[in-house]
């Protein structure tokens, strides 16, 4: 996972993740990312740029087309290719509020372990001293997990941290 640069960060610093808290997924799936993009909060930008006191810094800010805000999201589809836990379709379309890091511009090809949740599901626990938490673009979608000021639970599904992940899961079946 990157940052891009300037993007806005809800937390002052970056937490290991607690792979545990997988527990909070409804679902975890093995499978490749599909039309991947950034959705600009434009609304939120009029918003402000509409406030006459807004300072000419902020100004540039809000008026930046590369510049990522804490509303900003992605969005994005998941060719599933093996159902660790839940039940769903091959084809997910799901969304990203990464408001802790903010979201990268693009996502390497490859094969991803993604757990996600439900919107009105709960959240793992804040990680750092604070964050911001927006609630979800997308009323209905599933949303990728992550606590806040961690990491997201998106790995390299051949990764160390996608086995450990694994290991979890099938200790949790037993």
């Amino acid at each position: 996972m990157a940052a891009f640069p300037g993007s806005a960060h809800a937390c002052r610093t970056s937490v290991s993740p607690k792979f545990e808290d997988v527990s909070y997924a409804d679902v975890v799936v093995i499978g490749r990312v599909d039309n991947y993009r950034v959705i600009r909060d434009e609304a939120f930008r009029k918003r402000m740029l509409a406030s006459p006191n807004l300072p000419a810094q902020m100004r540039k800010t809000y008026e930046d087309p590369k510049q990522g805000l804490l509303p900003d999201y992605a969005r994005f589809d998941i060719q599933v290719e093996q159902v660790l836990l839940g039940q769903v379709s091959s084809t997910l379309s799901v969304t990203w509020d990464n408001s802790t890091f903010g979201e990268p511009d693009q996502m390497a090809a490859g094969r991803y372990l993604i757990a996600l949740r439900r919107p009105n599901s709960a959240s793992p626990p804040l990680r750092g001293p604070s964050a911001t938490i927006l609630p979800s673009p997308g009323p209905n979608a599933l949303t990728l997990l992550q606590a806040p000021c961690s990491r997201a639970f998106i790995y390299n599904a051949e990764s160390s941290e996608a086995q450990s992940i694994r290991r979890i899961l099938d200790a949790r079946r037993k």
